[in-house]
């Protein structure tokens, strides 16, 4: 597609769902793609997939709430192509609970990985971009960034956050784009670390109607895909017949 071929574009969290479907997709239409996450063995495992199918991947283990873990996966990506044109800065975590469970330690992983993953990203690649002239961030928000609802509290909060980081980084960039991600409900393993078997239930029965991680791949591309000067700045997608 326009502006996709020979990108050089580093996924975080995709190891599965939706950094998985990005990454295949944008490698199928000529981006050079870098998959990030903690768990190597299914990294390993996409990469053979796509490199099969005669597209150019790499993998590294990374764990996004780590400033310098998140250096060096940026890094490694530019040592192997010369270059990052993008950073889709997607992993996230979403153990959801009332707030009067109190699970302060869920609390402080999702503020970790949700908030501080992704301006670990931004910190390692804006040096790099502004020093080539360009480049795009791609944060994956929520519709949880736009309503609140019980259990929802804290992750909300942190989808808050990227939202409004985001916002702020496009405001300050004058050739630098940035893009927000916020799905509605999305058929993957988000929420499979929720302990508070009442929004195990919840969650649940949101997803009788979700979308596939494919979905949210296509926007993905549609926003890399765009000529330098168009940004786009957010899409929100929802399944059809759902309010979330």
């Amino acid at each position: 597609m326009l502006n996709v071929e020979n990108k050089v574009i580093a996924i975080t969290g995709a190891s599965s769902g939706i950094g998985e479907a990005t990454a295949k997709l944008l490698a199928k239409n000529g981006a050079k793609v870098v998959l990030g996450a903690r768990r190597t063995q299914k990294l390993e495992k996409i990469v053979e997939e796509i490199r099969n199918q005669g597209n150019t991947a790499e993998f590294k283990a990374v764990d996004v709430a780590n400033r310098e873990d998140m250096k060096a996966f940026i890094h490694f990506a530019k040592d192997k192509f010369g270059r990052v044109d993008v950073i889709f800065n997607n992993a996230g975590v979403m153990p959801l609970s009332l707030m009067n469970a109190l699970k302060v330690e869920e609390w402080d992983n999702m503020i970790n990985v949700n908030i501080h993953g992704v301006l670990n990203g931004i910190a390692a690649g804006l040096p790099i971009m502004e020093a080539q002239g360009g480049g795009q961030f791609i944060n994956t928000a929520s519709i949880a960034a736009h309503t609140v609802g019980p259990t929802s509290a804290v992750y909300s909060a942190t989808k808050y956050a990227v939202w409004a980081i985001s916002d702020g980084l496009r405001q300050e960039s004058k050739n630098i784009r940035v893009t927000i991600i916020s799905p509605g409900v999305v058929e993957t393993e988000l929420g499979c670390d929720i302990t508070e078997e009442s929004s195990k239930g919840f969650l649940k029965e949101l997803r009788k109607t979700a979308l596939t991680p494919e979905a949210i791949a296509r926007a993905v591309l549609f926003a890399v895909s765009q000529p330098d000067d168009v940004d786009v700045n957010e899409v929100i997608i929802r399944p059809t017949a759902s309010a979330f």
